[in-house]
C-alpha cells in the first residue's frame, strides 16, 4: 500500500476539525499549528474536501471550516478518495498490464489487498477515531501545546508593545 502524505494529512486535518468543531468553525491556521502541516498545503486539501462536500467553509471574522455532516457519518476512505489518493497496491494502477501488457502472476493478490484496505477504511468514521482514548490523549497534548504557544505569543507581543522607543 502506498498511502502518501496527501492522504495522511487530509485524514489528520479532518480528525482535528472533528475534534474541535464543537467550538465553532475551525481555522486552517489552528489546524496547521496543532498538526504542524503547512497552511498552503491545508488550503489545497480543503479545497478538494469542500468540492467533495465533506466540509463547509464559513467566511468572515471567526470563520473557518466545519464538517458538512456528523463525524460518525464521515468515513476515512471518503477523505482519502476526496484528495485523489490511491490505495492501489498493484504496480500497474490496477490496469492489469503489469507484465508486458498483461496481468502478472500476483496481480489479483495485490488488487484484492487494495480492496481490503479500502473496505477497512470505509468502516472507520471520524467519530470512531474521536472516541479512541489514545487519540484523545494526543489531542489534549496538542491543545495544551497550542494554548501555551498562543500565550507565549501574546506575552511577547505585550513586551514588544511596552519596549521603550
Amino acid at each position: 500500500m502506498r498511502l502518501t502524505t496527501k492522504g495522511r494529512y487530509a485524514v489528520t486535518a479532518m480528525l482535528d476539525l472533528a475534534l474541535h468543531g464543537d467550538q465553532g468553525p475551525v481555522s486552517l491556521a489552528d489546524i496547521s499549528a496543532r498538526q504542524e502541516i503547512s497552511l498552503s498545503y491545508l488550503e489545497q486539501l480543503f479545497s478538494r474536501l469542500r468540492r467533495h462536500k465533506l466540509v463547509t467553509s464559513i467566511r468572515g471574522p471567526g470563520g473557518g471550516y466545519r464538517l458538512s455532516r456528523e463525524a460518525d457519518s464521515v468515513f476515512i476512505a471518503e477523505v482519502v478518495d476526496a484528495v485523489s489518493e490511491s490505495l492501489d497496491t498493484t504496480r500497474c494502477g490496477n490496469k492489469g498490464d503489469c507484465q508486458n501488457g498483461e496481468k502478472c502472476l500476483t496481480h489479483h493478490l495485490w488488487s484484492d489487498l487494495s480492496d481490503q484496505i479500502h473496505q477497512f477504511l470505509s468502516d472507520i468514521s471520524l467519530g470512531d477515531l474521536m472516541r479512541k482514548r489514545e487519540i484523545q490523549v494526543v489531542a489534549d497534548r496538542q491543545n495544551r501545546r497550542h494554548s501555551e504557544g498562543d500565550s507565549q505569543t501574546i506575552n511577547t507581543e505585550r513586551l514588544t508593545d511596552q519596549a521603550p522607543a
